[in-house]
């Protein structure tokens, strides 16, 4: 299943980094990963004219557009794509279903986006609505600024953009197209045509395309440092059993609670260990996860039925599949290396300022991430600083825009 496909059916509600192509993508998928950051290295290094998304810090993600049912205009959340749409068509449908901050920002939608002449279906983030926008000084700067969830974006005071945020009543990102006749067989693409929505003062809406590729091109330096953890992965990757993947991808369980035993490493801020140590580290996680289970059961039976599922999520790490893990987890981790040293590119070509707000100040920092589009396969693939923005997500040191009243 290429991307195209697993968006049509996942309808771009979840996607995954491009590291953990590795655990859920089998060898095809770790050779998307591989390939895609050689594109984007080719985009930036001016080779061909490829596509690259920013990934805005929004929330809640927003749908909106004509239901093919009756034509009507709607706005919707995720539920939008359930057995039974879940559609919003006015302030008492949405009222019935939310409540608080989340009901109001979806009435504030249905209020203004039809300004928009939306045709079919399209889905953004929301960035910022009455009261969120503020004028304020950071480092020594004047700014213009919205705070939707971890990352504070700023816009220099004066600017036009700063200007049009300022009289609009909302604002919004639109990253991807749906169409189709029925809401469950629609399709997604990414990339919204905003030059077909019509302008409005009340709606500063944007489209999530990162602009001017051309501007700025990787330097010799930087592009050898690229090919070389580029040409360093190729190599890992013929090191790692192909059956090894296979298993993985098609026990999505396992690849999950690997995942998971990942995050650990990005919420505690910490670079994962040597491999080796990595592997023996993962089967004392899962061990120590079932015994929990065991230990919440009363009955024989019931501890039994737990160590059954224990021993056969074990039965995995057979020695061939250990050696492959440590390789796989070294990929990953020059994966990462690769796609930091892109990142740090892409964010140079950003006119709009981010910021960490902490209770000592602000932090400069880089975008959520990109999304790499191929403009010519359709592939699309993830690409986020976990150990700066995830971090960050779950840092309770790092102030959320939702954390006090008042947005900033």
């Amino acid at each position: 299943m290429n991307f195209t496909e697993f968006i049509s059916e996942q309808k771009n509600t979840h996607m995954t980094h491009i590291e953990d192509k590795v655990l859920y993508g089998g060898v095809k998928g770790t050779r998307e990963a591989i390939l895609a950051l050689r594109s984007m290295r080719d985009t930036l290094g001016g080779v061909h004219d490829g596509a690259v998304s920013v990934k805005w810090d929004g929330a809640p993600a927003i749908f909106a557009g004509t239901d093919p049912r009756d034509g009507k205009f709607f706005v919707a959340k995720k539920g939008i794509f359930n057995k039974s749409p879940k559609v919003y068509k006015t302030p008492a449908d949405v009222d019935a279903d939310t409540s608080g901050d989340l009901a109001d920002k979806l009435k504030l939608a249905l209020k203004h986006l039809p300004e928009l002449g939306i045709k079919g279906v399209i889905q953004g983030d929301f960035l910022f609505g009455p009261g969120d926008v503020k004028t304020q000084k950071i480092k020594g700067a004047s700014y213009v600024t919205f705070h939707p969830n971890t990352i504070v974006y700023a816009i220099p005071a004066g600017s036009e953009s700063a200007k049009a945020v300022k009289s609009a009543k909302l604002g919004i990102v639109w990253h991807t197209t749906y169409k189709g006749p029925t809401f469950e067989s629609m399709k997604a693409s990414y990339g919204v045509d905003v030059s077909k929505l019509k302008k409005t003062k009340d709606v500063w809406s944007q489209d999530a395309m990162l602009r001017d590729m051309t501007q700025f091109t990787m330097s010799k330096q930087d592009t050898e440092e690229v090919n070389e953890y580029l040409s360093k992965a190729g190599f890992i990757f013929n090191k790692i059993a192909g059956s090894t993947l296979r298993q993985l991808e098609q026990n999505r369980d396992l690849a999950v609670m690997i995942e998971t035993h990942s995050n650990r490493y990005v919420r505690a801020g910490q670079l994962p260990p040597d491999p080796k140590k990595r592997v023996t580290d993962l089967i004392r996680f899962i061990q120590d996860k079932y015994k929990k289970e065991m230990d919440k059961r009363t009955t024989e039976k019931g501890k039994m039925a737990q160590q059954q599922k224990l021993d056969e999520v074990l039965t995995f790490f057979s020695q061939k599949n250990k050696e492959s893990l440590v390789q796989m987890f070294e990929l990953q981790r020059v994966i990462v290396l690769a796609k930091l040293k892109l990142i740090n590119i892409l964010n140079k070509l950003n006119g709009t300022k981010t910021f960490l707000k902490t209770n000592r100040g602000y932090r400069v920092t880089g975008q959520e991430g990109y999304v790499a589009i191929d403009k010519l396969g359709g592939d699309a693939v993830k690409i986020v600083d976990r150990m700066e923005f995830s971090f960050a997500n779950f840092s309770p040191n790092i102030l959320k825009g939702w954390d006090k009243p008042g947005r900033n």
